[in-house]
């Protein structure tokens, strides 16, 4: 994905994000740790794994804000998501 893309992603993803905080069923804690990276769309002078970074942050938390339970399928995506976040800051 270039990196054009991905900040598009990341953008739309942003909105989703926005859509759930404005739900009070959502608890606003689980957008925290996207919150702590300091990284959003407009910032393209950040680097493409930075990015890549906080949009498998940030799917963690929508698929949280989506999910019943772990074993639901938000909450496998959640999971998963966790994992490539994981993965995607240890190659910062």
């Amino acid at each position: 994905m270039h990196k054009e893309e991905l900040l598009e992603l990341h953008e739309q993803m942003v909105a989703i994000m926005n859509y759930f905080r404005s739900q009070e069923s959502v608890d606003d804690s689980i957008f925290d740790p996207y919150e702590s990276l300091s990284v959003d769309p407009s910032h393209v002078h950040k680097s493409k794994s930075e990015h890549k970074h906080a949009v498998f942050v940030l799917g963690n938390a929508l698929a949280t804000a989506m999910s019943e339970d772990e074993f639901s399928d938000a909450g496998r995506v959640g999971k998963r998501m966790a994992e490539l976040a994981e993965d995607a800051e240890s190659k910062l």
